[in-house]
């Protein structure tokens, strides 16, 4: 496979089985998905990226279909017989629908509408091969040592663990330290698979758990993560001007933290690659809109044309509403892809061809995304009376 499969691939669903359900904490699940041999070539991926999980779930009597977004944490496998497989880790939501649903209900056997991974939190070094990491570039394994450093927080461990495991098995060269915290040693999602990491690689991968809630040795892996232990740690532990690479996934604000730490300690940019596993206040605003506006005949509207599969579909969208353009492309297209509504993932992206629009928030597209005319949908609402965006494209 090629190097644009990790930036823009059409994303589909397809119904797959679950193969196994095994409990990482009295919190999380990691649910394993079987892809039979004609759908290997849509799930493969790159460490680093996600997918999209649909089904219809019964809630307070009512029938709705949920869709939630979670990064896979395995590295890449196909089997002798071409099939493959694609794990998930679902931690509970304190009122998440859908995940406190999977950790009850969900068992080897049910069959569950997955999205073709997509995203873009991959290593920047040549991890673009799909299910070909042996593929990085000569540049990085001609180095003596390449140092990545990966901060997380709660389930933010799931595609770390994807991209650490990958980097440690395949680059001799590798050095990886991990910043994980928790509120308690019995939150630690892959507990085992970290230590045997760090046993399998104790020149190579350094691991720091920082507990909110228990009390360690050192005070700085003690407590919350805040500004003074991020200084510490970027200070003392791990010098910053060594680091090839900086992956960073959790709540916001944790994110935020360490990138602006990053930035003013003159780590360009383009090293620091984020993903937050939390969407905001934006998030479930498709569910809560959708269908709920409809054409004002006898007030101004919005023309919002756009292009899916090669046809094209046009929808008004009252001014008075301030509806996003996902949103009113759907009441003519069920099918426009979406996933976390929340600025997030990046699945709803698509190409401002004419007309001008506000987008809210943005965590998933690059700056050269949105320098090219890229939006991202959920977030996009017009503010000329017409607009027209390209999800081929």
């Amino acid at each position: 496979m090629t190097e644009q499969a990790t930036s823009k691939r059409r994303s589909t669903f397809n119904e797959l089985t679950v193969s196994e359900v095994r409990s990482l904490t009295p919190d999380s699940i990691e649910v394993t998905f079987a892809v039979p041999a004609e759908l290997a070539e849509a799930y493969n991926y790159v460490p680093g990226q996600y997918v999209a999980l649909r089904k219809d779930i019964e809630v307070h009597g009512e029938t709705k279909e949920l869709r939630r977004s979670y990064s896979i944490c395995a590295a890449p496998t196909v089997h002798e017989d071409g099939t493959g497989e694609v794990r998930v880790a679902i931690k509970r939501d304190l009122g998440g629908l859908f995940s406190n649903w999977a950790n009850d209900h969900l068992k080897a056997g049910d069959v569950i509408d997955v999205m073709s991974p997509t995203g873009s939190f991959v290593s920047k070094h040549e991890m673009t091969s799909l299910n070909n990491p042996e593929g990085l570039a000569e540049d990085v394994l001609a180095k003596d040592e390449d140092m990545f450093v990966a901060v997380a927080a709660g389930s933010g461990i799931t595609p770390i663990m994807s991209i650490t495991r990958t980097l440690l098995e395949k680059n001799s060269s590798a050095r990886v330290d991990l910043v994980y915290a928790n509120k308690s040693a019995t939150d630690v999602m892959f507990l085992e698979e970290i230590a045997d990491l760090k046993d399998r690689y104790p020149s190579r991968f350094a691991v720091h758990h920082v507990l909110s809630r228990e009390q360690r040795i050192s005070p700085l892996l003690t407590g919350r993560i805040d500004e003074e232990k991020i200084q510490t740690l970027l200070g003392s532990v791990i010098r910053t001007d060594l680091v090839d690479e900086w992956f960073l996934c959790g709540p916001f604000e944790l994110v935020q933290l360490v990138r602006d730490t990053l930035t003013e300690k003159d780590v360009p940019e383009e090293k620091v690659r984020f993903e937050l596993f939390t969407t905001g206040p934006s998030a479930g605003r498709v569910e809560g809109q959708r269908g709920r506006a409809v054409e004002d005949t006898d007030g101004p509207s919005f023309q919002i044309d756009f292009n899916l599969d090669g046809l094209q579909g046009t929808v008004k969208s009252p001014k008075s509403a301030r509806e996003t353009i996902l949103n009113a492309a759907l009441r003519a297209r069920p099918d426009v892809p979406f996933a976390c509504a929340g600025g997030v993932c990046g699945t709803c992206r698509a190409k401002l061809v004419e007309g001008d629009v506000d987008m809210e928030e943005n965590y998933a597209l690059e700056k050269d995304e949105i320098e090219r005319g890229y939006v991202l949908t959920c977030q996009s609402r017009p503010t000329t009376d017409k607009v027209l965006v390209d999800y081929d494209q």
